[in-house]
């Protein structure tokens, strides 16, 4: 009896475990939804955009995901969203004089085609802009808003006026087309009688008048708020650290002027206005790292200005992430960088735009901003010296619009990576071979309801040297990409 009794007791032990071990309806519900995702995900096409010699934003036949098995048989790039940068602001380039003034020139149906091209959310959507504050060397003319012979302090004779006449009506042309443009501005030089040399060419900022330049600013963002154009951000200067020999708008500011001014002037104006515009610092080239850091040691800095914008003339992309691991909070721009329009690669530089814009964004950049969106077939208007060609080319004459290869690397990041994406984690190296990607936020209705739970990833590839295969590997899913030479290829995928 015994015996029968401890055999039931071991039977009621092995049900109760078996039981107990069994899934319950949650858990094969769960399994079974993980089952159904990662097959929608390897069922889930891969989208290719390519721009090399023969192709210019050519959309490809999408390619498909096969499960990794272990093995790599070509250069692999592995994309991991659980590493996550810098938000993005977005992509754009400068409203210069010139180039409002070659956006002008065209007839408005042809204009209104290529603002659709350049800023519509569903073409290039360029939405990061600069807007000079007065003549910069891309002008018709030199200009300040305070002109005078003799020192203004009250600014007595401030006037945006010729800014009314092509500057203003353009860019609000541009902002119908999408309203939501984040313009920053920049001064390339105050009024001449603020300096010591009297001049908007060359020279450097005087103390005694940084209190009236400091209102020069709130004058120039309440006049263009009035007309409808608000300014999100204004740097101090543009290019702090030359004043390009005089030869033309330009202005020197030394580190302790620009942190002054910040501190004590620009930064209190702003606050005594109710004005919630934001400070960004240097507007200058990456060998100017130390200077960053040094500017941002002082706590008064910090309390006014969110962010240092960089241009890429001269020195190495890797030093804003010097600066970027002494201040993580502060925010970093790429604010100017243009081609050279007697170039013979003007047209076709793309890939070399491509490895330039990648090296900013994995280096925490959270926007690029080109230099002029348009000047004529010479470069012009132009009052300063250099040979820069615009975003697209404006024939002086013929007015036939042609793209600058620097058009194309744009809009391979611009019209597939959204305001408000991360940038994520892309590992993998190759000669020749440069890459970035980005999580896009997930899509809302009207309403701000997400209409998908899942999130679109980007990984734009820059391949300068020959045509090569590689593999792109996400999570237990990998395909393989064939890359045409000197090319910038986007892919799209969930």
């Amino acid at each position: 009896m015994s015996s029968l009794i401890f055999g039931l007791m071991i039977v009621g032990v092995i049900v109760w475990i078996m039981h107990k071990c069994q899934p319950s309806h949650a858990q094969v519900q769960a399994s079974i939804k993980r089952q159904q995702q990662a097959m929608a995900a390897l069922n889930s096409p891969i989208k290719v955009q390519v721009t090399s010699p023969k192709k210019r934003l050519v959309d490809e036949k999408p390619l498909a995901w096969r499960p990794f098995k272990g093995v790599v048989n070509h250069e692999l790039i592995e994309v991991n969203p659980a590493k996550k940068y810098q938000k993005i602001l977005g992509f754009g380039a400068a409203f210069t004089d010139a180039a409002c003034y070659m956006f002008k020139q065209l007839q408005p149906d042809v204009r209104a085609k290529l603002f659709h091209d350049l800023f519509h959310p569903t073409a290039l959507g360029l939405n990061v802009n600069r807007v000079c504050m007065g003549a910069s060397d891309y002008a018709t003319k030199e200009y300040s808003y305070c002109d005078s012979d003799t020192p203004d302090p009250e600014l007595k004779k401030f006037s945006i006026a010729h800014d009314t006449k092509w500057i203003l009506p353009m860019v609000e042309e541009a902002r119908k087309v999408n309203p939501d443009i984040f313009l920053f501005a920049s001064p390339w030089s105050p009024p001449g009688w603020m300096k010591a040399n009297k001049s908007m060419l060359g020279g450097n900022m005087q103390r005694q008048y940084m209190p009236s330049y400091a209102q020069y600013f709130v004058k120039f963002l309440d006049a263009y708020k009035k007309y409808g154009v608000p300014i999100q951000a204004v740097t101090v200067n543009n290019e702090v650290d030359t004043d390009q020999d005089g030869r033309m708008p330009a202005c020197l500011w030394p580190q302790e002027y620009e942190v002054d001014f910040v501190k004590w002037h620009l930064g209190p104006a702003l606050r005594d206005a109710k004005m919630d515009t934001q400070i960004w610092m240097i507007d200058h080239n990456y060998n100017l790292w130390g200077r960053a850091i040094a500017t941002l040691e002082d706590p008064l800095v910090r309390k006014y200005a969110s962010a240092i914008a960089w241009h890429g003339y001269v020195g190495d992309a890797h030093k804003m992430t010097t600066v970027h691991d002494a201040y993580p909070d502060i925010d970093c721009y790429w604010t100017e960088g243009g081609p050279d329009v007697t170039n013979a690669d003007y047209g076709t530089d793309w890939a070399k735009w491509g490895r330039s814009f990648t090296g900013n964004l994995r280096n925490w950049c959270r926007g690029l901003t080109a230099w002029n969106f348009a000047l004529d077939h010479e470069g012009k208007p132009n009052i300063g010296p250099f040979p820069c060609g615009g975003l697209v080319t404006i024939h002086g004459d013929t007015k036939e619009i042609t793209p600058s290869g620097q058009y194309f690397a744009m809009a391979q990041f611009s019209k597939h990576v959204k305001r408000d994406a991360y940038r994520i984690g892309s590992e993998g190296e190759g000669k020749d071979l440069t890459h970035v990607a980005f999580e896009n936020p997930i899509a809302v209705n009207m309403w701000n309801k997400p209409v998908t739970d899942k999130s679109e990833k980007v990984l734009v590839i820059t391949n300068s040297g020959a045509a090569r295969t590689v593999e792109v590997k996400l999570g237990q899913r990998i395909a393989t990409i064939a890359l045409d030479a000197d090319s910038v290829t986007t892919l799209s995928f969930e």
